[in-house]
């Protein structure tokens, strides 16, 4: 898998169900912080602004995901994004959220570059592609 951006994360007692592990829906609030944040520590462009000043989206249109592992609070966890394709308007990405024993959980997933006006797919603004193919290109050297 060809890293795009990693970052570590903590597991938290509100992630966490009466079990004590990570509830799954609380995994996919985690993997949209990620993206915001990718976007705007990973390929300076301001996520806020993306959404808010520039009216464009970026939801997930199709979502695979693996449970491999339970996580509990305290866990520290890798999440790592890579870009599997980079289409006119579309990314496919693969996300790992790992620990020093393994994979706790993967995604495959597809967001879709949408104006806010309209929902409807836009293509990725001249910026946005720019550092999408610098990342691509970052990740193979």
């Amino acid at each position: 898998m060809q890293v795009v951006f990693e970052r570590q994360d903590l597991v938290r007692f509100g992630h966490c169900d009466p079990a004590g592990i990570v509830y799954f829906p609380r995994y996919f609030e985690m993997l949209n912080a990620l993206i915001e944040d990718w976007f705007t520590e990973g390929l300076g462009v301001n996520f806020a602004e993306f959404t808010g000043t520039r009216r464009m989206g970026i939801p997930t249109v199709h979502l695979t995901t693996h449970f491999k592992q339970v996580s509990r609070v305290g866990d520290r966890l890798t999440q790592r994004i890579a870009i599997q394709k980079l289409g006119h308007s579309s990314l496919v990405l693969n996300t790992v959220f790992e620990a020093s024993d393994g994979v706790r959980v993967s995604f495959e997933h597809v967001v879709v570059c949408t104006s806010l006006e309209t929902h409807r797919p836009i293509p990725f603004p001249p910026d946005l592609r720019s550092a999408l193919e610098r990342a691509i290109g970052a990740s193979h050297a």
